[in-house]
């Protein structure tokens, strides 16, 4: 699994969430919600250290991961974050 953080969504973390160089955030299986992989899913993120990473990638100092307890999530597949500027949110692509 890889995760890919395109330059729109790396902007809209630093302004929405605060994120600076030296931070992490993970990306996490939420109950509720919609996903085409899990109906009744979603991704949910929170601010916090890592630990147990099964995938990770780094934008500008910033760590992006998921945690081995929530692969299951993404079925092996590259989780895409974009951000979609005319609908103000963030796009999830998982492949």
């Amino acid at each position: 699994m890889q995760i890919l953080i395109t330059q729109d969504a790396l902007e809209w973390f630093r302004q929405e969430v605060g994120l600076n160089e030296g931070d992490a955030l993970r990306f996490f299986a939420k109950y509720g919600g919609q996903s085409r992989i899990h109906p009744g899913f979603s991704i949910g993120m929170t601010v916090e250290r890592p630990s147990q990473v099964a995938a990770a990638c780094e934008a500008e100092g910033i760590l992006f991961f998921v945690r081995e307890s929530d692969a299951w999530f993404f079925n092996d597949g590259n989780l895409r974050v974009d951000y979609d500027r005319d609908q103000d949110e963030l796009i999830y692509d998982i492949a």
